[in-house]
C-alpha cells in the first residue's frame, strides 16, 4: 500500500487528471461484462444510470466530478488518487460502498445524501475530526486508520450510529491514549470489531463498569436531546399539517404581534393613558377571531381530505371493475364511471373551496372591524392627550420620543394613521396569501386529475389495440387451420 508521503510525491510528479466523460466511459467499458452481451453493450454504449459498480482507483484524480448520471451506483472505488475534497456525490443516493482511502482529504463533508451507505473507507488521509456523517444512518463499517484524529470526543460522536459494527482507527494519535480501547468498548457497546480485532463480551463488561458513571451521564444528556428532537419534529409535523389547511400561525397571537413588529409609531402610542387596557382588550378579541379561523380551517381541511379520499376510492373501484370486465367493454364502462366521478369531484371540491374562502373573508373582515374600532379609539385618546399637552396639563409624564409626536394635530393624526395602515396591510396580506394558496391548490389538483385521466385513456387505447391485434392473430391462425 502507498503511504500518505508517497501520495504527495505522486501529486508533485504526475499531472492531476480531470474526472471527465471520457475517463468515465473508458472505466465503464473496461469493467463491463466481457462476454457477447458485454461486447454488444460496448458497441451500443452503456448508460451510466445502469452502472452498479465503478472502479476509479490509481487514476491521479484531483477532483470528484461528473458522476451525477450514476444514480443507481451501489459501489464506488476512488482510492489511491489525490482527491482533496469529498464532493460531487449528491446524486449517488443508492451508494452502499464507498472507498476514498489513500487520498489527500482533510475534512469529512459532502455525504449528506448518501443515506444508504453501509461501508465507508477514508483510510490514509489527513482527517483530524470525525463529523458530518449524520445522514449515514445505515453505516456498518467505518475505516479511518492512518489519519490525524487525536480527540477521544470523536468516539462519543459515533454513538448515534446504531448499525456501526466495525471501526478502524489504527495509525491515529488517538490510539496512543492510555484507555483508548476500553473507552471505545464502553462508549460504543454495539461494536463487534475494532482495528480488525473482535471485541470479547467480557472486555465490554469490564469497560462498561469502568465508565459506568460517565456513560450514565451521557445517556441522560442523549435522552434529553432525543426528547427535544422529537418535540421539534412533532412541531414541524404540526406546522406542515396547518400549512395544508392554509391556517399556520393562526392558533396564536402571531398575526397580531406581526402587526406591531414593524409599527414604530404604534409602539410609542401604547404608553398613552388607558391605551394599554385598550390594546389588551383589542388583542384578546383579535386572537379569538384568529383561533376561529384556525379551527374552521382544520375542519374544512378534513372535509377536503375526505372528499379526495372518496374520489380516489371511486377511481380505484372503477379501474378494478374494468379489469374484471371483458376487454371489449373496457372503454365504454370505465370512461363513463370515471368521467362521472371526476365531474362530481370537481364540482364538490370547487364548491368547498369557494365556501371556505367566503367564510374566511367574512372572519378577516371582523379583524378589520376590530382594527378600525381600535384606530378610532386610539385617535380619540391621542387628540385628547394633544389638547392637554397644549394646555400644559398632561395626565402623566411622557417619554421624549412619544412627546415628539404631539407637536400639532397633523403630526399625531399622521402617526396614528400610519400605525393603522400597517395593521390593515398585515391583515390584507394574510387574507390574500390564504386565498391565493388554496385557489392554487384547487387548480393544480383538478389539473392533475384531468392529466391522470388522459394518461389512463392512452393506456386503455393501447390495451384495446393490443387486444384487437391478439384477436386478429387468433382469427388468422383459425383461418390457416381451416385451409389446411
Amino acid at each position: 500500500m502507498l503511504s500518505s508521503g508517497k501520495m504527495n510525491r505522486i501529486y508533485d510528479s504526475v499531472e492531476p487528471r480531470v474526472m471527465d466523460n471520457d475517463m468515465l466511459k473508458l472505466a465503464v467499458g473496461e469493467q463491463g461484462p466481457q462476454e457477447e452481451a458485454g461486447q454488444l453493450a460496448k458497441q451500443e454504449g452503456i448508460l451510466f444510470k445502469d452502472v452498479l459498480s465503478l472502479q476509479l482507483d490509481f487514476q491521479n484524480i484531483l477532483r470528484i466530478d461528473n458522476l451525477w448520471q450514476f444514480e443507481n451506483l451501489k459501489k464506488l472505488q476512488l482510492d489511491n488518487n489525490i482527491i482533496e475534497r469529498i464532493e460531487g456525490l449528491e446524486n449517488l443516493t443508492q451508494l452502499v460502498w464507498l472507498d476514498l482511502s489513500f487520498n489527500n482529504i482533510t475534512v469529512i463533508e459532502g455525504l449528506d445524501t448518501l443515506v444508504n451507505l453501509e461501508d465507508l473507507s477514508l483510510f490514509n488521509n489527513r482527517i483530524s475530526k470525525i463529523d458530518s456523517l449524520d445522514a449515514l444512518v445505515k453505516l456498518q463499517v467505518l475505516s479511518l486508520g492512518n489519519n490525524q484524529i487525536d480527540d477521544m470526543m470523536n468516539i462519543v460522536y459515533l454513538r448515534q450510529f446504531k448499525c456501526l459494527r466495525t471501526l478502524s482507527l489504527s495509525g491515529n494519535p488517538i490510539t496512543q491514549a492510555e484507555d483508548y480501547r476500553m473507552f471505545i468498548y464502553a462508549h460504543l457497546p454495539d461494536l463487534v470489531y475494532l482495528d480488525f480485532r473482535r471485541i470479547s463480551e467480557h472486555v465490554k463488561e469490564l469497560a462498561e463498569l469502568k465508565y459506568q458513571y460517565s456513560i450514565d451521564e451521557l445517556k441522560h444528556r442523549e435522552h434529553l436531546r432525543e426528547v427535544q428532537l422529537e418535540e421539534e419534529q412533532a412541531q414541524r409535523a404540526k406546522l406542515e399539517e396547518y400549512k395544508m389547511a392554509f391556517v399556520e400561525h393562526l392558533n396564536s397571537s402571531f398575526l397580531f404581534d406581526s402587526m406591531y413588529a414593524e409599527d414604530v409609531e404604534g409602539s410609542k402610542l401604547s404608553c398613552l393613558p388607558t391605551v394599554g387596557e385598550l390594546l389588551k382588550a383589542y388583542k384578546e378579541k383579535f386572537v379569538i377571531i384568529c383561533l376561529n379561523i384556525f379551527e374552521y380551517g382544520l375542519k374544512q381541511q378534513e372535509k377536503r381530505k375526505l372528499e379526495l379520499d372518496t374520489f380516489n376510492e371511486c377511481v380505484q373501484e372503477a379501474i378494478k371493475e374494468n379489469q374484471e370486465q371483458g376487454k371489449l367493454r373496457i372503454a365504454k364502462f370505465e370512461e363513463k364511471h370515471l368521467l362521472e366521478a371526476i365531474n362530481m369531484f370537481e364540482r364538490n371540491i370547487t364548491d368547498m373551496v369557494g365556501m371556505f374562502i367566503e367564510n374566511i373573508q367574512s372572519l378577516m373582515a371582523q379583524c378589520r372591524d376590530l382594527e378600525n374600532h381600535h384606530h378610532e379609539k386610539l385617535l380619540e385618546i391621542s387628540i385628547s392627550t394633544l389638547e392637554k399637552i397644549l394646555k400644559g396639563e398632561p395626565d402623566e409624564e411622557l417619554p421624549d420620543d412619544v412627546r415628539a409626536l404631539f407637536v400639532d394635530k397633523d403630526t399625531i393624526v399622521n402617526a396614528v394613521g400610519a400605525s393603522h395602515d400597517i395593521h390593515l396591510l398585515k391583515i390584507d396580506n394574510r387574507e390574500d396569501e390564504l386565498v391565493t394558496r388554496i385557489n392554487s391548490w384547487c387548480t393544480h389538483l383538478v389539473d392533475k386529475i384531468h392529466k391522470d385521466e388522459v394518461m389512463r385513456n392512452r393506456k386503455r387505447v393501447k390495451e384495446i389495440n393490443q387486444y384487437i391485434d391478439h384477436m386478429q392473430s387468433e382469427l388468422d391462425n383459425l383461418e390457416c387451420g381451416d385451409v389446411d
